[in-house]
């Protein structure tokens, strides 16, 4: 009894060590062999014999599966199905189904596992691109003060070479709901004229739909008022804009929040008419309104007096292609004049001005039949703001008004791109961003040509005529009653 218990224990760890599928006669002979041999010397009897048999036949036995076919496989015919397991020999009591192996080609590799595409990165959204425009000024003649024209720092009486911007623009949609716009500007001085790195614009879009049809602008960005201020200054054939609405909110930009709306096939068009080479103004919405600090590009609040602003222009487009788009604006705060002491005839005197901010409040309108061939854009402001009185000795509110009309052609042939303008500008008021906020008085005419032989490379010739330009950069502010210069302009786009 001891010896059979014992045999049994070992058999036991026999068929524990062979694993859960224990081989059949046909597959290992040799175990079988081992429990023959045992029965024969008595230690098994042939009971135990026929039992241990059985059950590992029976344990082994495979699940039946329907036979499968490579995927490498194109033609099904080309498949050649294994032999079947035979079935367990007679006796066993086994009722399991045979299965049959998975078919196989020749050259065939294991399939692997399709690898998992990566979510893009936030960073991935982003696009690099710029512009750079170097100058050339000489100023033929000028009777009166020292010319000065606040727009253009490059202009001075020697002839000067100059780098006017440098613009780097990182942008894109990070998100389904997130716009990133950041540009920086590698030369623009806030006054000096010296070279630095300023900041120009830094916000983002936040889209409050799929369509990105509504959506919100937070930053430092541009201010939505006057056409000719929206526009890119790599776009514009001009060298600068004009005074009387870039005076309005000088650097184009103000740190606030502007909400805008434009139907999805109205933005299309926004973009159609800088693709064309028309030099639109950028997708501003149809409806844009906000509030903004009010004091100007890279500057500080100053009164706690938001500005606040709407705009409403239109792109249409007539049957026959053209295009034309007209709009209207207008703004109203309080903003804070810087001030210094002003010397007149040995006497020094700093100008009072109120506590808080001064009136500052504009309308405008804007009209532009885009150039196919020829193009005409007008704009005009009326409003009051902040402006040195007679005697210098105070600044208050006080009414101005001004624009201008641009007259264009557009021309393609076997040389390049060709854009012939010609444009007179005007403006009567006060400059708000210059210190004291003497009057200003700007009555110019340009005459030039853009020619862009390739995309990436435009060259600009502009002669331009004074009538009369304040200088409000130094006391007592005088004219500058006749002038002619003459400005080149190198820009690279990449």
């Amino acid at each position: 009894m001891r010896r059979t218990l014992s045999c049994r224990v070992l058999l036991a760890a026999v068929l524990a060590l062979a694993g859960p599928t224990l081989p059949t006669e046909a597959s290992n002979p040799a175990l079988l062999k081992l429990l023959k041999v045992l029965k024969d010397r008595g230690t098994l009897t042939a009971q135990e014999y026929d039992d241990l048999v059985a059950a590992a036949q029976a344990e082994s036995a495979p699940v039946a599966a329907a036979p499968t076919v490579a995927a490498t496989v194109p033609n099904p015919a080309a498949v050649v199905p294994a032999p079947a397991t035979p079935p367990p020999p007679a006796g066993t009591g086994s009722t399991a189904p045979a299965v049959a192996k998975p078919a196989e080609t020749a050259g065939a590799s294991p399939a692997k596992p399709a690898d998992k595409p990566k979510a893009p990165k936030w960073y991935d959204q982003l696009n690099l691109r710029g512009y750079t425009q170097f100058r050339y000024h000489s100023i033929l003649d000028r009777d009166g003060a020292e010319l000065n024209v606040p727009n253009d720092r490059s202009v001075a009486e020697n002839n000067t070479f100059f780098i006017r911007r440098g613009r780097i623009i990182l942008s894109g949609d990070v998100s389904e709901h997130l716009g990133l716009y950041v540009q920086p500007d590698l030369n623009a001085s806030p006054g000096s004229g010296d070279f630095s790195v300023q900041l120009r614009d830094l916000y983002g879009d936040v889209y409050l739909d799929k369509a990105k049809e509504y959506r919100v602008r937070i930053g430092q960005s541009k201010v939505p008022f006057g056409w000719s201020n929206m526009q890119s200054s790599g776009n514009r054939a001009p060298l600068e804009r004009v005074d009387a609405i870039n005076s309005a909110a000088e650097g184009e930009r103000d740190l606030g929040a502007f909400f805008y709306w434009a139907p999805d096939e109205i933005r299309k068009r926004y973009a159609e008419l800088i693709k064309l080479g028309l030099k639109g103004s950028g997708d501003y919405g149809v409806v844009g309104f906000g509030a903004y600090s009010g004091q100007g590009l890279n500057r500080l609040d100053l009164n706690d007096t938001p500005h606040v602003i709407a705009r409403a222009s239109y792109p249409f487009q007539f049957s026959n292609g053209q295009f034309f788009e007209a709009g209207v604006q207008a703004y109203t705060g309080k903003f804070v004049t810087g001030t210094q002491a002003i010397t007149v005839g040995g006497t020094s005197f700093t100008p009072s001005t109120r506590a808080g901010g001064i009136t500052d409040e504009r309308v405008g309108v804007s009209a532009v039949w885009y150039p196919q061939p020829f193009g005409i854009e007008a704009e005009w402001n009326v409003g009051r703001g902040p402006e040195l009185s007679p005697g210098r000795r105070s600044i208050g509110a006080e009414t101005l008004h001004g624009g201008y009309v641009q007259l264009a052609y557009k021309d393609q042939n076997k040389l390049g791109h060709w854009y012939p303008f010609t444009r007179w500008q005007y403006y009567s008021g006060g400059r708000k961003f210059a210190v004291n906020a003497p009057h200003e008085l700007v009555n110019e005419l340009d005459f030039g040509i853009e020619w862009s032989p390739w995309t990436p490379v435009e060259f600009t010739l502009q002669y331009t005529h004074t009538f009369d330009r304040t200088n409000t950069r130094i006391a007592p502010y005088n004219d500058t009653t006749s002038a002619d210069r003459i400005s080149i302009q190198a820009q690279i786009n990449y």
